[in-house]
């Protein structure tokens, strides 16, 4: 964003609800689509606008559009682009509400999906109909930390021409680009390590030009726009997001060698973790593991519980990617509204326990896990 006559050394916010016209010609121009400016903020606003072209620098994208949350992000990728009749592959680990969206929502609207095995994806090719018109994907998988070979489902949406929509959450831009492997859109859940300071809520897409023009048309008319104020936040964030992604990084490579030594636990998962059976997938395609970790504590849910309430200077909560750890049972929380039978596909057992690693010292976050255990 340009300075103002101000000079200022960071961008100004600006919260207004709309902009006003020179003239009767500028107006009829602006909504026209013949002249670029701002009408609205509901459209667009200056410091949405920079939030979108940083964002889309980092991930390599042609445009993008900011929402009002993750969900927003996800919801706006698929109504925007889906109509009544078409069909969706997914992968099978993903964030619980977007399981929502496509196993609830989408089919009100007569768009179903089919879930593809994570692990085992040559079997995928079965799976396209007539139909079928968009993949979408995590990777990283919330909360299994599973992975998808992106440059391989890059060819194979390729091959089948279908628009490949990757969830890079996880990973964030510095540590993995979707689209050069071949995605055509990237989405973010800003209020997790975009924001990383657990202030906003917020979210993201971005990705080609063509699919971005149906998304903004689909945002513009029912409204999910991203605030001023937060859009500022996120677009200040990025300007620490390398810094604060290496430490996430390093505490969680820490975490996980702690974890994986630990008697009282039966597998761990980290991308860039030897024991982690994709991991040289993970080495290949993300620049590092990132800053989640997960366990299967020994005890099933009667140990997890246990574990969870002995937790005393890390956070309980269902959040993640924030300066602080945070402790997650997904069981029973962020996944608690698929059923069990859902949830066991997925690889969430009652026993798995997120770590989303914060940038406090590693020596603390380990001493308050290993006290925990009990």
């Amino acid at each position: 964003m340009r300075d103002t006559n101000h000079r200022e050394h960071s961008s100004p916010l600006y919260l207004t609800s709309s902009f006003t016209f020179e003239s009767a010609e500028e107006a009829r121009a602006l909504f026209a689509n013949e002249r670029e400016g701002n009408i609205y903020s509901r459209y667009s606003n200056p410091n949405t606008d920079e939030f979108v072209e940083k964002m889309c620098l980092l991930e390599g994208a042609d445009d993008g559009v900011a929402t009002a949350s993750g969900m927003a992000g996800v919801f706006g990728c698929l109504a925007g682009l889906l109509k009544q009749g078409d069909h969706v592959i997914a992968s099978r680990s993903l964030f619980g509400s977007t399981h929502q969206i496509l196993a609830q929502l989408l089919p009100r609207w007569g768009i179903t999906t089919t879930y593809a095995d994570t692990l085992n994806t040559e079997s995928w090719h079965s799976l396209i109909q007539p139909n079928t018109r968009l993949l979408f994907l995590e990777t990283p998988s919330n909360p299994g930390l599973d992975l998808i070979d992106l440059e391989w489902t890059g060819k194979f949406a390729k091959a089948h021409n279908l628009i490949l929509v990757v969830d890079n959450c996880f990973a964030t831009p510095w540590l993995q680009q979707p689209m050069e492997f071949g995605a055509d859109l990237v989405q973010h859940s800003a209020t997790k390590f975009i924001d990383g300071q657990g202030r906003a809520i917020g979210g993201i897409i971005v990705g080609r030009q063509s699919l971005i023009d149906e998304i903004r048309f689909f945002a513009r008319h029912t409204g999910p726009s991203l605030s001023p104020f937060n859009a500022w936040l996120f677009s200040k964030s990025l300007e620490t997001l390398a810094v604060r992604m290496e430490r996430h990084c390093d505490n969680a490579e820490k975490v996980a060698d702690f974890l994986h030594e630990h008697p009282g636990v039966e597998y761990v998962r980290y991308p860039h973790h030897p024991s982690h059976p994709q991991y040289e997938l993970a080495k290949r395609q993300m620049k590092r593991g990132g800053g989640v970790v997960c366990f299967q504590i020994r005890g099933g849910i009667q140990k997890a519980s246990l574990f969870i309430d002995r937790i005393q200077m890390l956070s309980l909560s269902a959040n993640l990617g924030d300066t602080r750890t945070i402790v997650t049972h997904p069981a029973t929380t962020t996944h608690s509204k698929l059923t069990p039978e859902e949830r066991t596909a997925s690889g969430i057992s009652d026993g798995l326990i997120r770590i989303a690693v914060g940038l406090e010292h590693p020596d603390d976050i380990i001493q308050d896990l290993d006290q925990a255990f009990g």
